[in-house]
C-alpha cells in the first residue's frame, strides 16, 4: 500500500515505502512514473539491465514500461508522481522506455523535487518544478562517477562522525575541494549524506521493529532524540513519530 500525499486531474503524488530486504515483483503503470529518491537503496531491474541505487537520484518509466525493485537492507523510500503527460505540459517525453538520473545536478535537483511533494505543494507548483526537472535532466552531460566517491561514501556510512577534514586526508585533498567535487558528483555534501544514513538506519528501525525511539536515536549514531527530531526534519519532512506510524503503509513484498 502507498501513501498518497496529492491528488490532482491529471496527475498522483505518492510516497512508496519497502521494507529492508523487500522484492517488488516486476510491474508497469498505465502513466508515466517519476520515482523520486528519498532514503534507503534498491536494485532497480528494468530493460537496461540491473543497477543498485542509494542516493540522490530519479527514474522515469514511460507507460507499460516494466521493473522491478529489490530493496537494500535498510529498506528503500521513493516519491512517485505518475502523470498524464498532457497534465505535464511538455512536448515530448524522453523516447527510451527507461530513462535513469543518478547523483551530480540531476540528483541535487530530484532532492528539491521530493521535498516540493512532501510538503505537499499547490498543483502548479509541483507540475512546474516536476516538467523542469525533467527537462534540464535531459540536457545534462553525463559523467562517470570518480573511484573515490565510493571510498568516501563507505567511510561515511562505517562512521557518520566522520568530518570533512578528517575524509580529506583521508583521500589526500583539501576539505573545501572534497566537499564541493563530492556534491558535484552525488547530489548531496558529505554532511547531508551522513545525516542521511543516520535517518535511514534510525527509519528502518521504527518501522520494523519495537525498540524505544531513545535506543533508536542511539544505535542510528544520533547525539540523542532531539537530534534524531532535528534529522528527520531535514531529511524527511517529518518527526519519527510519524515514519513509526507509517508500518501500514509499507509495500507488500514478493
Amino acid at each position: 500500500m502507498d501513501q498518497t500525499l496529492s491528488s490532482f486531474s491529471g496527475a498522483r503524488i505518492s510516497r512508496v515505502i519497502d521494507r529492508g530486504h523487500g522484492a517488488v515483483p516486476e510491474h508497469a503503470h498505465d502513466w508515466p512514473v517519476l520515482s523520486v529518491f528519498v532514503i534507503g537503496g534498491y536494485e532497480n531491474t528494468t530493460e537496461l539491465g540491473q543497477t543498485f541505487i542509494a542516493g540522490p537520484s530519479a527514474v522515469l518509466y514511460r507507460a507499460g514500461a516494466a521493473h522491478a525493485n529489490g530493496a537494500a537492507a535498510s529498506g528503500f523510500e521513493q516519491i512517485e508522481i505518475e502523470f498524464d503527460p498532457a497534465w505535464l505540459g511538455l512536448a515530448s517525453l524522453p523516447v527510451q522506455p527507461v530513462t535513469r538520473w543518478i547523483g551530480g545536478w540531476a540528483g541535487a535537483a530530484s532532492r528539491g523535487l521530493a521535498r516540493a511533494c512532501v510538503a505537499r505543494a499547490p498543483e502548479h507548483v509541483i507540475r512546474l518544478a516536476t516538467r523542469r526537472f525533467i527537462e534540464e535532466a535531459g540536457r545534462q552531460e553525463r559523467t562517470s562517477r570518480p573511484a573515490w566517491v565510493d571510498r568516501v561514501e563507505r567511510r561515511l556510512r562505517d562512521d557518520r562522525g566522520l568530518t570533512v577534514q578528517a575524509l580529506a586526508g583521508e583521500v589526500s585533498r583539501h576539505p573545501a575541494w572534497l566537499g564541493a567535487a563530492y556534491r558535484r558528483a552525488t547530489g548531496e555534501g558529505p554532511a547531508e549524506a551522513s545525516m542521511r544514513f543516520r535517518v535511514e538506519q534510525a527509519a528502518r528501525l521504527l518501522r520494523e521493529t519495537d525498540e524505544a525511539a531513545a535506543s533508536v536515536a542511539a544505535e542510528a549514531g544520533f547525539c540523542d532524540q532531539s537530534h534524531m527530531i532535528r534529522g528527520f526534519r531535514r531529511v524527511l519532512g517529518r518527526a519519527p513519530s510519524a515514519v513509526r506510524s507509517e508500518r501500514a503503509y509499507m509495500r507488500a513484498s514478493a
